[in-house]
């Protein structure tokens, strides 16, 4: 008969005794803020530990991969109280940051209604989530942690202002951004049942949805447009997947991955665009099809097709990104 082991849960202090000497490093490691970012749905990049904003600093200052927006990261070992409530909003302010993550052992009634009330009267461009910490082990295992979410953006009622500014702004969609809202709609849900690492973003009516790579400057992008580039016409549709380098160092990883031009193409399976347009430091490595926009009946195929080559380019560039050098990548708060 199988032997099922017990779950025990250890104290916080038997492993993290001080939160700035222990919790905080160790929260920024790449795994450890990966743990984290997939409760919450978001890719973070640490930018830094300690940043000071005024006489106070932050514990950890992130960037959303997707679109380069402030994560900033607050934590405490104990149960929440009041003096970290207002750092966290003195932080926030101060590092102008979109989403704001409070962690901590125990999130008391009065700070989870604090946070559910700040998530109900901002706009959905900010966010604030409470996550409770735990560890735990079963027999003589290693100590693993858990996150659980006490208070993240109330999706649903933002979800109502939306509709209502989107029954708005529907009224005045073109044919064109109508197609593709939905197109991406439907992608959206495709990616959701397909189980995929790739996270779609929300689909909004124009013809790119941005992708996290793993790194702040870089991006995947689908693309679903009614022009052909090949054809220079408007005469049939296209689909695209896209690495996108946009930053101070694109030109550099452009250059950088473009002596790679052949391994990298061999791992894809298939040649690539290599676009490096001299006016402009944003730069694309990608792959198109013409389709025909107008049978949505095929559109799960081209959802597949999109999904799968997206897949295909992080596994084939994310890495090589992350271990590329250049200059050192920091970044103004007042950007």
């Amino acid at each position: 008969m199988l032997q099922l082991g017990m779950l025990k849960q250890v104290d916080l202090r038997d492993v993290w005794e001080n939160e700035a000497r222990d919790f905080t490093p160790w929260l920024a490691k790449e795994a450890n803020l990966a743990l984290l970012g997939d409760v919450i749905g978001i890719e973070l990049e640490l930018e830094a530990q300690e940043q000071s904003v005024g006489s106070f600093s932050a514990d950890l200052l992130c960037k959303d991969t997707v679109n380069d927006n402030w994560v900033v990261i607050e934590n405490q070992l104990e149960k929440t109280n009041h003096t970290h409530l207002g750092q966290l909003l003195t932080y926030a302010s101060g590092l102008k940051a979109v989403t704001v993550v409070w962690v901590a052992k125990k999130f008391t009634d009065e700070h989870r209604a604090t946070l559910d009330w700040l998530n109900e009267i901002t706009s959905e461009k900010y966010n604030f989530f409470g996550l409770e910490v735990e560890l735990w082990r079963i027999g003589d295992s290693d100590v693993a942690p858990k996150f659980n979410i006490a208070s993240k953006p109330n999706d649903w009622s933002k979800k109502l202002v939306s509709r209502t500014a989107q029954k708005v702004a529907n009224e005045t969609l073109t044919d064109t951004k109508t197609l593709q809202l939905a197109f991406w709609e439907g992608f959206s849900e495709y990616v959701a049942n397909q189980g995929s690492f790739i996270r779609a973003t929300k689909p909004l009516p124009q013809h790119w949805m941005n992708i996290a790579l793993g790194k702040s400057g870089t991006k995947l992008s689908a693309i679903v447009t009614v022009y052909d580039s090949e054809s220079n016409s408007y005469d049939a549709q296209e689909i695209r997947a896209e690495v996108v380098l946009y930053d101070q160092d694109s030109k550099n990883y452009f250059q950088g991955l473009y002596q790679q031009k052949e391994q990298i193409e061999q791992e894809v399976g298939a040649g690539l665009k290599w676009h490096n347009p001299e006016n402009t430091r944003l730069c694309r490595i990608y792959l198109r099809k013409t389709v025909n926009l107008s049978d949505r009946a095929a559109w799960n195929e081209k959802h597949d097709w999109i999904l799968t080559k997206l897949e295909k380019l992080h596994q084939v560039f994310s890495p090589r990104i992350k271990a590329m050098k250049f200059t050192e990548l920091t970044h103004s708060i007042e950007e």
